[in-house]
């Protein structure tokens, strides 16, 4: 396996200014960012950053003004074109007149998927998600949590090597939200999909990430790199322990810039 075989995601040397000269907007400058395969990377920075403007363009729903993005070796378009990324937003954004089962197929419906292979797919989708009873409700009669496992099982209909995520959890109480990440961790770990997560919460990004990726206020740059070392070992204690503590103070002092050695060395 080659450098690059084992990368889902290479950004390089990333301009993106918005608006023409003379009324210009620089979002991000000069980023570099690379996502290993299988790997679950955060994004995190104060409002206007970048981070989802960064989200965009490995998604190709967006072009950089300079610079380069591949996923999985191959250019952000191409990559969209194969199906090689799930995407899924803060709104969960279903359909009101499809169904649970129907919503989770849509992707393979556009991608001309036949029926039958459809059906079976989403019930798969629908039981990972733990919605085997709600196959038949439409979104207005699901909880808000319960419809972003909606969004998320969509995200995985085509079975993607690379899951975008762009503030899933943002609109959901802390309850539900705490649940939704171990859900989402549980997922990542089934499918073997490398994710890239866009948050503004500490604790959350730290909970679920192998790295964080700390970002400047715009122009968009990323400033410090995390890793968090508790391998596949994500319960619930997790969260109450001192070296999730730890790791939730290094990502804090990382976004004040405050220098980090000493809490990388722990």
């Amino acid at each position: 396996m080659t450098a690059s075989d084992s990368l889902a995601v290479q950004v390089t040397a990333v301009d993106r200014v918005f608006g023409t000269a003379g009324r210009s907007v620089q979002a991000l400058a000069d980023v570099a960012l690379e996502v290993r395969v299988g790997e679950f990377v955060s994004l995190i920075g104060p409002s206007g950053c970048g981070k989802s403007t960064l989200m965009r363009l490995i998604a190709d729903l967006d072009q950089p003004s300079a610079g380069t993005v591949e996923v999985f070796g191959k250019s952000a378009r191409q990559a969209r074109l194969d199906q090689d990324y799930g995407i899924a937003f803060q709104q969960a954004g279903l359909l009101p007149w499809r169904t649970v089962l129907a919503n989770i197929a849509l992707p393979l419906e556009l991608h001309g998927v036949a029926a039958a292979e459809r059906t079976t797919r989403a019930a798969e989708l629908a039981e990972m998600v733990g919605l085997t009873d709600f196959g038949s409700r439409y979104p207005d009669e699901l909880s808000g949590g319960m419809q972003q496992r909606v969004a998320i099982a969509r995200s995985l209909a085509t079975r993607p090597k690379l899951l975008l995520m762009d503030e899933p959890f943002g609109a959901l109480d802390e309850m539900t939200r705490e649940r939704m990440q171990t859900e989402l961790i549980r997922i990542a770990a089934e499918t073997g999909a490398a994710v890239v997560f866009v948050t503004h919460s500490i604790p959350e990004a730290v909970y679920l990430s192998d790295r964080v990726v700390v970002m400047s206020p715009r122009p968009g740059r990323i400033t410090d790199v995390l890793e968090v070392p508790f391998g596949r070992d994500r319960s619930e204690a997790l969260r109450e322990s001192p070296r999730f503590f730890e790791r939730v103070t290094a990502v804090r002092e990382a976004l004040h810039g405050t220098p980090v050695e000493r809490a990388n060395e722990r």
